[in-house]
């Protein structure tokens, strides 16, 4: 039986809407796997969470440009600033985690924040990637099963490596200058510990201090007057460049060397130390330096780097550990986000405890994490920095 006109025309008409919407389906690009960064975007002369998103942004290029996660689905970041008050990042994490297709959160440099965010962790189990943040509660956490990993230096491996600092140059009475916070007393701890294999080294004494103090010159002095030889400070860079300015003022012979946390170079700290940087012995520790890595691996970062940023030399990059530790965590998650095969947080969680060993910018992972180590970094990785006249941080011999 032949068709009539107006129902052949009907039928032609939706065959080719169906062949357009068929086109439409196989046009459309795959949906992006999400990843969050919870950091101090906008607090004053902080760069850390800067830091974070370089790193984060390198690696993310090189992912989607090899054809993404999940054959075919490109990663994409989703920012949100806690400006380091802990209310907001606990909002943070809540928004996060109401987000489909977003697979973990990524952190920045302030302890006391991801501290007081650990039960929105725990209560939506949201994975998170500790990239700078060092106190050792925050993998310690005592979540089961524990959606917190951390590439990163921890205050438990920090303060032996200071004090073994100060040790080598026989500088074996330190004073420790401690911010009061979560962070400060995770560090006091940890000293605590590494003087009982350190018997030939002494603290003469603890001083703390409050974030936003404008002076820490007395703390500093009541140190030197108990018999400091040397300071261990535990800083971010605005009380750190406090301190250095006042410190340079004295009389030489009252400067005493300041070997200090690795807080400061998340921030400003040397245009707001300025010269008085260079009239004071300062030290930080520092879990990895572009200047003492793989040089090919190096060139690689920088190619993704100015592919999303206006890096093109080592010289350029701020907060060189946050950069370097997020960049390598990126990579890590995307395996495991291939070996789950999902976007499911729990699979994702499982998968980074089963990768097999993996080369990185910071080091050789072998592998970066097990069920019973969410620590991914060792004391193998420490070293000690300065920074030159030109404000570029580079490693010592101390």
């Amino acid at each position: 039986m032949a068709y009539s006109f107006p129902r052949a025309l009907r039928l032609v008409a939706g065959m080719m809407l169906l062949g357009a919407l068929l086109a439409g389906a196989r046009a459309a690009p795959p949906k992006p796997v999400l990843l969050g960064i919870d950091g101090e975007f906008g607090l004053d002369n902080s760069t850390s969470a800067q830091a974070v998103e370089l790193g984060m942004r390198a690696a993310v290029a090189e992912i989607n440009a090899a054809g993404g996660v999940l054959h075919g689905r490109p990663l994409e970041i989703v920012t949100k600033d806690h400006r380091s008050i802990p209310a907001r990042g606990i909002r943070n994490i809540q928004e996060f985690a109401a987000m489909p297709d977003l697979v973990a959160v990524f952190g920045g440099r302030f302890s006391p924040v991801i501290i007081e965010e650990l039960p929105t962790l725990r209560q939506t189990r949201t994975l998170f990637m500790a990239v700078w943040s060092s106190a050792d509660g925050i993998v310690d956490n005592d979540m089961r099963p524990n959606y917190v990993y951390r590439l990163s230096l921890r205050d438990a491996l920090a303060m032996p490596r200071l004090l073994a600092a100060a040790h080598r140059r026989r500088l074996d009475k330190v004073g420790l200058l401690l911010t009061n916070t979560s962070w400060g007393r995770s560090n006091a701890k940890a000293a605590e510990h590494a003087l009982e294999r350190q018997p030939d080294m002494k603290i003469v004494g603890t001083s703390w201090y409050n974030w936003r103090d404008t002076s820490l010159i007395d703390n500093y002095q009541h140190l030197r007057a108990a018999g400091a030889q040397a300071i261990v400070l535990v800083a971010n860079d605005d009380e750190a460049a406090i301190l250095v300015r006042e410190v340079a003022r004295l009389p030489k012979a009252q400067r005493i060397p300041i070997l200090s946390h690795w807080g400061v170079t998340g921030g400003e700290f040397v245009e707001q130390a300025g010269p008085a940087l260079q009239e004071v012995d300062f030290t930080v520790i520092q879990t990895f330096s572009f200047f003492k890595a793989d040089p090919a691996r190096v060139q690689r970062f920088l190619a993704g780097a100015a592919k999303v940023s206006g890096v093109r030399r080592i010289e350029d990059i701020k907060g060189p550990v946050g950069v370097a530790h997020a960049y390598d965590m990126t990579h890590i998650l995307a395996r495991a986000i291939d070996r789950a095969g999902s976007t499911d947080r729990k699979a994702v969680r499982d998968a980074l405890e089963q990768l097999g060993p993996w080369r990185g910018l910071v080091k050789h992972y072998a592998p970066p994490f097990t069920p019973a180590n969410h620590e991914a970094l060792g004391p193998g990785e420490l070293l000690m920095a300065r920074y030159r006249a030109d404000g570029v941080l580079v490693p010592t011999r101390d």
